[in-house]
């Protein structure tokens, strides 16, 4: 899959752009007054592979949360995201932030943004313009009257050029609507006019499983372009979610490393308890890096015959079910001992 050539952006201790690989990103959701409980939020982002993390600072004092997560977790990039007051983007730039998200249409007059600006050209810092199909500027909003795709990519431009201006030019663009094919033409009619890289996202996605739906889908159809250096699954559901739906997403896309799963769905000739086997495989093998195929096929026809490209996989028999590599029979297994035979293989290859 070829992918557009952006500029190369550092966020902290990962670089996104310029063919780097594409970044996993989430965002805190604990109450804001519980430096704790965001704490352990970060910590738990981490260990699922979240690569760049997020926390709103909608009030004084937000500086003092990005402070404390920077000092717990200092290995994981975190944006200050900031709506409207300029001050507290410029409190996050010296609390330690990585990145600053900002829409500088919202921020107030060029002097406010000069300050932000100034702030993170000093620190080095990137800016993301995030762009929202429930936050245009009024002026973009009465042009065309509802936030079309053509809508939010004009804000997009607009708030790039705003920048610009200012002879600043680290930036990254993110450009939402809750409509996957707003999102989809929005992205690519800015993706024409700019060489930034993008944070992909479907905003207000949903709960777990529609959520997943539509990012899925809008990611699939921008990544295919060859649009997007980072994104995020939001869903209303744990951030962790996020990152495991993210993961997923990229594996089967084939853009990210670890083993691509195929099964089938089964039919009147499966004579395995083949749900349940699908499902222990992908879970033990959640955190395998073995850039490999694995299959869990119901019976001897999806088997070793339609799945011959698989590094490894098992197909049912009555009781049992076959192992086998690249199509190639090794043995066969009773069913209660299936998922711990391929596992053992996956691990000696």
């Amino acid at each position: 899959m070829r992918r557009q050539t952006s500029k190369k952006v550092q966020i902290g201790p990962v670089t996104i752009g310029g063919g780097s690989p594409i970044a996993i990103q989430s965002m805190l959701c604990a109450p804001l007054d519980d430096i704790e409980a965001n704490i352990r939020q970060t910590k738990a982002l981490c260990e699922a592979g979240c690569q760049i993390n997020r926390v709103a600072v909608p009030q004084e004092g937000g500086a003092k949360l990005v402070a404390a997560i920077k000092e717990a977790c200092p290995q994981l990039p975190l944006v200050a995201d900031i709506q409207f007051d300029y001050r507290l983007a410029i409190e996050s730039v010296y609390a330690g932030a990585d990145k600053i998200r900002i829409n500088p249409g919202n921020i107030g007059d060029q002097e406010k943004v000069r300050q932000v600006v100034a702030a993170c050209r000093e620190k080095n810092l990137p800016i993301r313009i995030g762009v929202n199909s429930g936050s245009l500027e009024r002026e973009v909003l009465e042009k065309h009257q509802r936030p079309t795709a053509e809508a939010l990519a004009e804000s997009a431009l607009l708030n790039v050029r705003l920048l610009e201006q200012l002879d600043f030019d680290n930036v990254v663009v993110a450009i939402k609507s809750s409509d996957v094919f707003t999102t989809v033409r929005a992205y690519r009619l800015a993706a024409e006019r700019l060489d930034c890289p993008f944070h992909l996202g479907v905003t207000e996605a949903g709960t777990a499983r529609m959520g997943l739906i539509k990012s899925a889908a809008a990611f699939g159809a921008l990544l295919a372009d060859g649009i997007g250096d980072t994104l995020r699954v939001s869903l209303t559901a744990d951030p962790v979610e996020e990152v495991h739906a993210a993961r997923d997403i990229l594996r089967g896309l084939g853009l990210s490393k670890g083993p691509r799963f195929v099964s089938c769905p089964t039919c009147g000739r499966c004579h395995v308890d083949l749900f349940r086997i699908a499902r222990e495989v992908e879970e033990q093998l959640k955190d395998c890096e073995k850039d490999i195929k694995i299959a869990v096929m119901g019976c001897a026809v999806n088997g070793p015959g339609e799945a011959r490209d698989a590094d490894i996989g098992l197909a049912g028999g009555k009781g049992e079910m076959l192992l086998f590599r690249k199509g190639e029979p090794l043995r066969k297994v009773p069913e209660a001992e299936a998922v711990a035979a391929l596992v053992a293989e996956v691990e000696g290859l």
